[in-house]
This record gives C-alpha cells, structure tokens and sequence, in this order.
C-alpha cells in the first residue's frame, strides 16, 4: 500500500505542476512581455476559469501527504517552515493581483496589481525549483553537529542559506548554489510552459513573439538540464544507480527529453497545442525522473547517523491506508468529472472571456 500511495502522491504532484505551472509562467510572461493593455488582458482570460482549480492539486497532494506519510509530512513542514510560509504568502499575492486588478480602472492601481502577479508568479516558480532541489540534496536529520544528533532522527530545521552556499555544508541553508540552479530551470521551464499555454488559449498578438521566446529558452533549458545533470555527481555519487538496476526507469528521462528537443520545433507547429503538450512531456518526464533517481528516498539524509526517510519508513499504518483507497476512489470520479467539465466548457480560444472586467 506504501507504493501505491507514493505513486498517488507524485501523480497529483505532477498533475499540479503540469497545471498550475502554465499559471506560473502565464505570470512570468506577464511581467517581461506583455506591454499593451490588450496582450495583458489576453493573458489573464488564458488562465483566468482555471487558476484557481489547478491550485486544487497542491491542497490534494497535501492532504495525501498528511494522511500516508505522516512522518514526512511532520519533517518536511517543520524544516521547511519558512520557505513554505513565504509561499504561502506569495500564492495569496498572485492570487490577489489576478482578482483585485480590474476592480479599479486606475493606471497605478493596475500597476501595482500586474507587479504583485508578475513577482508572485517568477518566485514561485523559483521556489518550487530550490524545493526540488531540497529534495535531492537532502537534509541534514536530526540536526546533526560534530557527529552527534540534536534533535529527533527525522526533524530538522533550515536557515535559508548558510554563510557558504554550499551544498556539501554541514549546516545546510535552503538555497545554495545547487538548489539555485534547478531553481532557475525552474523559472525558465515554466516560463516555456506558459508561453505555449498563451499561445495554445488565445489568438494574442505576444503568440508570434512567444514562439520565439520559446525557442530561445529551450536553448538555455538544455544548457541548464545538461549542467544539472553533470554537477549531480557532486551531489550523489552514483545519481543512475536506480536507473542502471531498473532499466524500464529510463522512460522517464527519454519523455524529459523528448519534450525539449520537441519545443525546437515550436516555430512550425501548426497547431497550438503541440507547444503546449511538448511542455508538459518535460515536466512531467523531469519531475518523474527525478524521484524515480532517488527511490525509495523521499527526504535523503546528508549525515550518515540518522537514516533516509523513505517511503517505507515514514508511511501510515496498513490498515489506514487500506481504508483509505475507498474514499479515494471517489474522490478521483469526483475529481475527474469536474476536470473533464471545467475543461470542455472552456476550450478553444479564450480572448473574449473577459476575465476580471468591472
């Protein structure tokens, strides 16, 4: 049941950042390329019936977190305390900058309303990559110091960054030059995603401009990708293992892969969404394969006293998780229709939604 659970778990994961990514990098295009009134209103209308849905998927994985994992749930909310606050706060500012915008029709006002969407969406898309990042460096568990535990095996705290900004530090900060990097792929992935969902949703006069964007952007994404995946060895000694021992696992980095080479081609697509579904094949194949990298870990350990939290380690009683699968099996219907409704209700173009407008 662990495993299947854990499957639950990273699905909505990539789910959300599949779907709420789009938002993110709608975001981000808002704030470097959208200079005229109409590009700006064309970008809100594109995410504006989903946003708020697609941000489902994080309070879902959440609450999977907390009900099959509940030791790592504890960890990771304790060590990550500040970080995930500062998202907190950032998810309410994007949030706000969308629905306060238009109920003003003041230059400033409006202003200060597309910075706060704009910012909001660039860090979070920053966050969510030095989160990663985290995740495959490790932590340091129980707070070890010259060899000795702190605290509980599983707790730990972290600063967000340390004097050093190294990954290899003994007192780890969350930032560091390693996390920075995925954090950055991060941003310029995102910003790839949701300039293909603009182009995909509207009929802008940014879509011609975007498709070049994205082709420059894939260019430093690949760059970024191929230096990630060199300095990992700094990180993890053996980074392939899992996929060297499993090797049906190399599906996962031959989507990330495919994905990217694909959006070289954005230029000549014919039709919009090809961009789009190129994109998503690269998140989802990154994401999956990282986790499938560092298997069975959930949250490595960077000392060697107190052990990985794992999936096995951390997970609920059996029969909880057993209980559990009824009711998510509801859940998933319940889920799915909506999608498909939500989903069907507003496709093709979205310019003359009107998102915002008082």
């Amino acid at each position: 049941m662990e495993l299947f659970w854990y499957i639950v778990l990273m699905t909505m994961l990539a789910v959300y950042v599949i779907l709420d990514g789009y938002d993110f990098g709608a975001g981000i295009i808002h704030l470097f390329f959208a200079k005229k009134e109409k590009d700006k209103k064309a970008i809100t209308n594109a995410i504006g019936p989903f946003w708020d849905a697609n941000e489902v998927w994080l309070i879902a994985a959440g609450g999977v977190l907390f009900f099959a994992f509940p030791t790592l749930y504890a960890s990771s909310f304790s060590g990550f305390y500040l970080p995930l606050i500062m998202i907190l706060w950032l998810l309410i500012f994007r949030a706000i900058g969308l629905e306060l915008r238009g109920q003003i029709h003041n230059s400033i006002w409006q202003s200060i309303w597309d910075k706060a969407f704009g910012i909001s969406s660039l860090l979070l898309a920053l966050f969510f990559g030095v989160a990663l990042g985290n995740v495959v460096r490790g932590v340091n568990l129980g707070g070890v110091v010259n060899g000795v535990s702190t605290h509980e095996a599983h707790y730990f705290f972290l600063p967000l960054w340390n004097p050093t900004l190294s990954p290899q530090a003994e007192q780890l900060g969350i930032i560091d030059w390693f996390t920075l990097l995925l954090g950055i792929i991060g941003v310029v992935a995102l910003t790839i995603h949701g300039a293909n969902w603009i182009i995909f949703k509207t009929n802008s006069d940014l879509n011609e401009k975007l498709k070049r964007v994205v082709f420059s952007l894939n260019i430093v994404l690949l760059a970024l990708v191929v230096i990630s995946l060199l300095v990992w060895h700094i990180i993890e000694p053996q980074p392939f293992h899992n996929f060297l021992n499993t090797p049906w696992l190399w599906i996962f980095p031959i989507i990330t892969f495919t994905g990217i080479f694909g959006l070289f081609k954005v230029k000549t697509f014919k039709k919009h969404g090809l961009g789009f579904l190129f994109s998503s094949l690269f998140l989802f194949g990154g994401l999956t394969s990282t986790v499938a990298s560092i298997f069975p870990k959930l949250l490595p350990s960077t000392n060697a006293i107190n052990p990985d939290l794992t999936v096995y380690n951390v997970a609920a009683h059996e029969y909880g998780l057993s209980v559990g699968v009824y009711w998510f099996a509801i859940a998933v219907v319940l889920v799915a229709a909506y999608m498909v409704i939500q989903y069907r209700v507003f496709k093709g173009k979205m310019d003359d939604v009107g998102y915002g407008e008082h």
